[in-house]
């Protein structure tokens, strides 16, 4: 009889134990679980900042080149042979955004760029330029499987040239109302950054400090004949008669990694390049000794793109 006595009151204690732990438990992933997995979503989900403008870390900056050139025209018809005319955008806002169906980063961006193709369909035209071989069947398919709802292209020598290259994809162009490219994203971009930019181009009010910059090759290559400093490039201690040496002769001499781009172009468009890396270096070595390029140095004569 004790041992039934003692079975019941165990039992009861334990089924008393679980109602307590289940009601904590179902505390915890109602409140702390459950704001642990919101803010998990929402840091999983929210992309990257802007910089901050410098003593103010409420406002996010906005920067355009000074003195920006005219963008350089498109095909005049779109992939699948509809007539296409920079003309019919004036007083937009435009984005020139190279892609490919085989991008992984491309695709992840389309959904974005919809969004504001929707939200700003008055005021803004995006313009993708596919970079894909695949015949254009696959691409005009891809995209009305994506709901894309903007006019794509396909890229030419002539089209990548003008624009600079374009290294990596996506690139994206940012063209103001008056048809001149004021800056320019490799890669994937915040969207909220891309509102900024649409909404301060259009006159209208961004939460924003808008800062300028000079295009020494960070928009179009041919400027990078521009820059007084070169990415890797260390040209401290040099004179400024050597400086002016060396920066000449690296936009002179062409790198030799196969980029056809001179070597200024070439550290300004991949940073990470071993070619151009040594042989700038190389330069400066020569101009500081005063001496000439070492016999079997070759001085190419090709040059980059000039846009």
């Amino acid at each position: 009889m004790r041992k039934v006595v003692l079975l019941i009151l165990v039992a009861l204690v334990v089924i008393a134990a679980g109602y307590t732990v289940r009601g904590a438990l179902g505390h915890i992933a109602s409140d702390g679980f459950q704001n642990s997995l919101k803010k998990f979503h929402v840091k999983a989900e929210a992309a990257p900042e802007p910089p901050r403008a410098p003593g103010n870390d409420n406002a996010p900056v906005i920067r355009f080149v000074k003195n920006p050139e005219m963008a350089p025209p498109l095909p005049e018809r779109d992939i699948s042979g509809a007539p296409l005319s920079m003309a019919n955008w004036n007083g937009k806002v435009i984005f020139v955004n190279f892609w490919a169906t085989w991008c992984p980063p491309c695709r992840e961006e389309i959904p974005e760029l919809i969004t504001l193709q929707k939200q700003y369909g008055s005021s803004l035209q995006i313009v993708g330029i596919s970079e894909d071989d695949d015949p254009a069947a696959n691409v005009i398919k891809f995209a009305k499987q994506s709901g894309i709802n903007y006019p794509i292209v396909r890229a030419t020598p002539e089209v990548i040239t003008a624009y600079g290259g374009v290294p990596a994809l996506p690139t994206t162009f940012v063209i103001d109302t008056r048809g001149r490219v004021v800056e320019k994203h490799a890669g994937l971009h915040p969207m909220d950054s891309y509102v900024r930019e649409i909404r301060a181009l259009l006159g209208q009010p961004v939460d924003a400090r808008i800062e300028t910059y000079d295009d020494t090759g960070q928009l179009f290559l041919k400027n990078a004949v521009n820059a007084t400093e070169l990415p890797g490039v260390n040209l401290a201690g040099l004179t400024p008669e050597q400086k002016k040496a060396a920066l000449h002769r690296l936009n002179a001499e062409s790198c030799t990694c196969g980029c056809a781009l001179t070597l200024s172009q070439c550290r300004v468009n991949d940073t990470e390049c071993p070619v151009s890396g040594d042989m700038a270096a190389k330069v400066v070595k020569e101009v500081v000794r005063g001496g000439k390029p070492a016999r079997g140095h070759t001085q190419p004569t090709t040059k980059g793109p000039q846009t």
